[in-house]
């Protein structure tokens, strides 16, 4: 055995004695069957390298806050730079090796505490944790077929190395989409070529899908914390609802809401608020939150936090002044009904489209109704109601999973109609005679409707006993809207 190789036996026999005295508790039993299930879709001729997000630059030497790479965080917990785990799944006993950053001292002095590799193995229920420098030591002897004692000996790991000596074997990576023939190619690309031309024996092999498959469907334990983070996030959405007034700002019922989020142990939000008021309802990805909001105006607020690595994803729109409008009511009451179709349609066997189907044909009866639109049939609708009405979530608010997959029990999505009246969209159809005869008789609607913008959003848990709406307590209907707002002034 070299230097190299017995320092690596070392450190591993230290981590394992650590990794001993350390009490699984419900997280690293949830890390470690999530890890099974994907160590069983990759089969044993596998072997698979999933990487730690990088650092991003804010400005100049400042970073954004760390946000892990979704997949990593999914299957080791860990939330820190520099770490990489790799998957055997033929090996005898070594099938996980996790791999983080050494000690520095003076970068801890400036960034904090670094996992040792004791620590990250108690956190993830690894036992084999390693240093980042060991980590090209460890994948050359996997690739070049000759073993060695991270890998658990020549024995532990013989259906890898026999599998490359028959060419079978294959190397699994988070393989960065590429749209067309110009797309440079991404880290995990790069990676894989740069070990076509070290070693030979093995085919690469996109992990992407086996991920998308297993975030899928959430585990119990990921369904509790879904559930806490949509509560967070409810409670946020009624600070928010309470903050809002004519006068103020738009950026402080998004400070209303977003001090909920650290209050409750939500540490950031699952994806930028959006703070609309008066027009800026009618931008789908509005996020300036800047404008002074005005008697008369609705607010569209679309935000959630990020709780454990979960985000639920809730819109709500109110009339700030506390009464709807009747032109306000008008579209409010067609997307609430585009909803609640969309939800008698949520039921397990059916699928997606089956959700976007429902909401869509309120949406068009609604709006033709109204004068907006004048085929009763097709997609002139598409014209005020812009955007798909569901998307999974989880992990990620817009989550990985199959679109056309049967609803089933572990499924998280949201359902999400929108009617937003913009007089711009106009311009921006075709210049085309059947065009102009069609803005000639929907003007006056248009009108009447201009800068009027409704979505309502609500995050859903499909669960044994049903589909649970996670975001129900904050309110929904005109009904406990005004209610709600009414109640504002006896808090």
């Amino acid at each position: 055995m070299n230097t190299r190789a017995r320092r690596i036996s070392i450190a591993i026999t230290c981590v394992l004695a650590v990794a001993r005295l350390t009490t699984a508790g419900p997280l690293q039993d949830d890390l470690k069957a999530r890890r099974a299930r994907a160590l069983e879709r990759l089969g044993p001729d596998t072997l698979a390298i999933f990487w730690s997000a990088p650092p991003r630059v804010y400005s100049n030497d400042v970073n954004y806050e760390y946000r892990q790479d979704s997949n990593l965080l999914y299957l080791t917990g860990i939330d820190q730079e520099d770490t990489i785990l790799v998957l055997m799944p033929g090996n005898k006993t070594r099938r996980e090796i996790l791999f983080v950053r050494e000690a520095d001292a003076r970068r801890e002095h400036w960034n904090g505490h670094s996992l040792t590799p004791a620590e990250a193995s108690a956190q993830s229920g690894i036992a084999t944790v390693l240093t980042v420098k060991e980590f090209d030591t460890v994948v050359a002897a996997a690739l070049s077929g000759q073993g060695g004692p991270a890998l658990g000996g020549p024995d532990d790991a013989r259906t890898f190395l026999d599998a490359m000596e028959q060419g079978k074997a294959k190397l699994a990576l988070l393989l960065e989409p590429q749209r067309t023939l110009n797309d440079a190619p991404g880290p995990a690309r790069q990676f894989a070529t740069h070990m076509r031309d070290r070693f030979f024996g093995f085919q690469v092999k996109d992990a992407t899908p086996v991920l998308a498959e297993l975030r899928q469907i959430k585990t119990p334990y990921e369904q509790a914390v879904l559930r806490k983070s949509a509560l967070i996030s409810s409670d946020a959405h009624k600070a928010g609802m309470r903050a809002a007034a004519a006068g103020k700002f738009e950026y402080e019922v998004e400070a209303a809401i977003e001090e909920v989020y650290l209050r409750n142990g939500a540490m950031s939000w699952g994806y930028p608020s959006i703070v609309g008021s008066g027009p800026n309802a009618t931008i789908l990805h509005y996020e300036k939150s800047s404008r002074q909001m005005h008697t008369g105006d609705l607010l569209l607020v679309d935000a959630a936090a990020n709780y454990e690595g979960q985000t639920a994803d809730i819109t709500r729109t109110y009339p700030i002044d506390g009464r709807f409008t009747q032109a306000q009511r008008d579209i409010y009451e067609i997307v609430f009904a585009a909803q609640e179709a969309g939800i008698k349609a949520a039921r397990v066997g059916n699928r997606a489209q089956d959700i976007q189907n429902a909401c869509d044909e309120v949406l068009r009866a609604g709006l033709v109704k109204l004068g907006l639109v004048l085929e009763p049939t097709g997609t002139q609708f598409k014209i005020w109601a812009t955007h798909g009405v569901s998307h999974w979530i989880g992990m990620d608010v817009h989550d990985v999973g199959a679109r056309n997959k049967p609803i089933a029990p572990g499924m998280a999505f949201t359902i999400e109609p929108g009617i937003y009246v913009r007089e711009a969209a106009l311009n921006d159809l075709p210049k085309t005679p059947e065009n102009a005869a069609f803005i000639e008789k929907v003007r006056a609607a248009v009108q009447k409707y201009k800068d009027v913008g409704v979505r309502i959003e609500d995050s859903f848990l499909v669960t044994d006993k049903g589909v649970e709406n996670l975001s129900a307590s904050v309110p929904r209907t005109l009904a406990d809207v005004e209610r709600f707002l009414a109640s504002r002034g006896t808090r």
